[in-house]
């Protein structure tokens, strides 16, 4: 069965779900593209790699010195005729490796890097390592003589800083052309709407190649057999639909839900 949604499925937002639809989502791209791109460019898939926290303001970091101390204090000098605390069983947060994975159109032969294709995932857009880390790899390749592409599929969380941009959309798909900066094209799409196609620019005397990322991501929920995996008689994840988003939700999943 197809996805119920007409564009983004909001569905796939879901924690459990989204890290696998990113990883299936940028290989299909690159799937995609590499047909129309061959013999000139290819597509290669890249990693950021960064140190992350689950609550990034709490901070865990005693020297090693304080806990000798106290530790060789404590054994040097016990108290026997104090009660003891019985001791309970804590969490700490620690840190955590994340991967973000992201494309790369290069042109064969020098391998320069010709277009960047990013698919925000949560941490680049909640407040913290990762959002501080993509934005700091956007400045650099926006500085640059790359294009850049960025997808965000994901309702939740502060969209990437834009200016003249004054109603928040749904979703987003920005195309910035080297040659144009800072001008770009801004892409907005509603949970109703479809996703729309963009252009992949390349080098100046390449045409541009049109996208269909709705046939790309509709071949991914196939693919991952999200249909048997996701429950649509559960509320849609957070951000909150207003009420006639969550009417028209609603009515799309009567069917499925029994209704």
């Amino acid at each position: 069965m197809s996805s119920p949604f007409p564009g983004m499925n909001p569905y796939l937002e879901l924690p459990a779900l989204w890290h696998e639809f990113h990883n299936r989502l940028i290989v299909a791209i690159s799937d995609a593209l590499t047909p129309y791109l061959q013999p000139r460019y290819y597509v290669a898939v890249e990693t950021r790699t960064y140190m992350d926290d689950d609550n990034p303001e709490l901070l865990v970091g005693i020297p090693d010195a304080i806990v000798l101390t106290a530790s060789k204090a404590s054994v040097a000098h016990p108290a026997t005729t104090a009660i003891q605390t019985r001791p309970k069983q804590i969490r700490l947060p620690m840190p955590i490796e994340v991967k973000e994975r992201y494309l790369e159109v290069r042109e064969v032969g020098i391998h320069q890097v010709i277009t960047v294709i990013e698919v925000l995932s949560p941490k680049n857009k909640r407040k913290g390592e990762g959002r501080t880390a993509y934005e700091k790899k956007r400045q650099r390749v926006l500085g640059s003589s790359s294009h850049l592409i960025e997808i965000d599929l994901l309702r939740e969380n502060i969209p990437m800083p834009m200016i003249g941009v004054e109603e928040t959309s749904d979703y987003r798909i920005v195309v910035s052309r080297a040659n144009n900066r800072p001008m770009a094209d801004l892409y907005e799409f509603q949970l109703r709407e479809p996703i729309p196609s963009f252009s992949l620019p390349l080098k100046p005397d390449d045409p541009e190649l049109a996208v269909d990322l709705q046939a790309i991501v509709l071949g991914v929920y196939d693919r991952g057999s999200y249909h048997v995996r996701i429950d649509y008689h559960q509320p849609v994840p957070p951000p909150k639909l207003s009420e006639a988003d969550q009417q028209w939700v609603d009515d799309l999943l009567a069917a499925i839900r029994g209704a």
